[in-house]
């Protein structure tokens, strides 16, 4: 065979490869387009978690401006209506509740309720430096308004974070007569009992507005631990702290301008 004769057997085996190259390069662009797909993919998980706090606190914000004017229920008082329990609470307006409670509570709990802005930062500051100082003095009405409403159950770090600025826009949005009004209403006072109305008629038989100033001492002094503590039959410790809350109460009186409306 001649030179020319061998060069042109081999120009023709060289274009009868040449689509097979083709062939197998295509799937590179596949791969590729793949690659970019994930990418796009895992962007958008990414952008979903940075929007998750975001969607959180437009949630808390449109349930605050709803609770203005709705008495929420507690995550106590929902967790035990999931879980098929009791719960009784009767919601009424603070106009429907004795001022001794107000003031036993405040005594109790919150005695510069009047002077903060939902945060009392005197006294968180003294939990801060002191490690073994009374964390339950450093929450304030507001704080343990917000936790048992939005929050869980039970302490954390994180929670008494989330507690600080709840309650300052709770503080700001409801004002302290509709905080105070909210708090009685969902606080704890016994095993399904939720409320001042449900806690004074199911303890002593009557309605809030008609508790006396002895009555709402004995019911303050068992809100740390409302489910061990009977404020109808009380201990001689419970007795000894109603009387501490009565002794106060005539101290917070005179603070109480911000409760009128």
């Amino acid at each position: 065979m001649s030179w020319a004769g061998e060069v042109r057997i081999q120009d023709r085996e060289e274009r009868a490869e040449q689509p097979l190259r083709q062939v197998s390069a295509r799937p590179l662009p596949m791969r590729e387009a793949s690659g970019r797909t994930r990418a796009r993919g895992l962007r958008r998980i990414v952008n979903l978690i940075l929007l998750l706090p975001v969607i959180g606190l437009v949630l808390l914000l449109s349930l605050a401006l709803v609770y203005s004017a709705l008495t929420p229920p507690s995550t106590l008082m929902l967790g035990r209506r999931l879980t098929l329990q009791s719960v009784d609470r009767q919601a009424v307006g603070l106009e429907a509740i004795s001022p001794y409670l107000v003031q036993a509570v405040i005594a109790s709990e919150d005695q510069r309720y009047c002077l903060h802005n939902g945060v009392d930062w005197s006294a968180l500051r003294d939990v801060v430096d002191d490690e073994e100082g009374p964390s339950r003095g450093a929450s304030t009405i507001p704080m343990q308004t917000v936790k048992n409403v939005f929050l869980w159950p039970g302490r954390s770090v994180i929670r008494k974070a989330l507690e600080i600025p709840l309650a300052l826009v709770a503080d700001t949005l409801w004002g302290k007569p509709r905080t105070m009004e909210i708090y009685l209403n969902i606080a704890e006072w016994g095993e399904g009992v939720f409320g001042a109305e449900a806690a004074a008629r199911r303890w002593f038989g009557k309605p809030a507005r008609a508790l006396t100033r002895g009555e709402a001492a004995l019911l303050a002094a068992v809100l740390p631990n409302p489910i061990l503590r009977n404020p109808a039959l009380p201990s001689r410790g419970v007795r000894a702290q109603a009387a501490r809350i009565q002794a106060r109460m005539n101290g917070v009186s005179g603070l109480m301008g911000c409760l009128k409306r």
